[in-house]
């Protein structure tokens, strides 16, 4: 019996984009199982709660029946290890994001060598998507529609309008 093969895909999803789950579907042709890791406490300035966070994305990645969602607020290595994954997945967009991430592969495979750092390029119809991108198209006043799914835009709307 061959072992199920997991991977963890970590990140803030503030909010979760096409490009997010373009990633998460062609992982899930090499992995068994996905489990997307919604670090609960970036150094970022959030736009959604965690538990939003989380939502929107559930709601996202329903018709992906290999891909789970949790959350987790530790060291991405040590998540990995908990939820038996044997690599960590990580989306490149542009040069400036492979320098970032191969400086986190880097520290993450002398903290826990065991769990492999697999690097999925963009697909070339999301590479210009970004969540800060839709946060600041949505806070501009127009619904980011190409970009995320119809009950993010929703969401981007909501919040938006409680800001005022």
């Amino acid at each position: 019996m061959t072992a199920v093969r997991i991977a963890v895909y970590p990140g803030s999803f503030d909010p979760v984009t096409y490009a997010h789950l373009d990633i998460a579907a062609r992982a899930c042709q090499v992995f068994d199982r996905v489990i997307i890791g919604v670090f609960d406490r970036p150094k970022k300035n959030l736009l959604f709660t965690t538990d939003e966070r989380m939502a929107l994305l559930r709601e996202a990645i329903a018709d992906l029946p290999q891909v789970e969602a949790v959350t987790y607020n530790g060291l991405t290595v040590d998540f990995a290890r908990s939820v038996g994954a044997v690599a960590m997945v990580r989306g490149l967009r542009t040069v400036s994001d492979f320098e970032v991430e191969y400086n986190m592969a880097q520290l993450n495979q002398t903290l826990d060598a065991e769990v492999e750092v697999v690097v999925l390029m963009a697909s070339r119809r999301y590479a210009h998507i970004s969540s800060s991108a839709v946060r600041e198209i949505a806070g501009l006043g127009r619904d980011p529609v190409e970009f995320v799914p119809s009950h993010i835009v929703a969401a981007l709307r909501q919040k938006f309008a409680q800001r005022g």
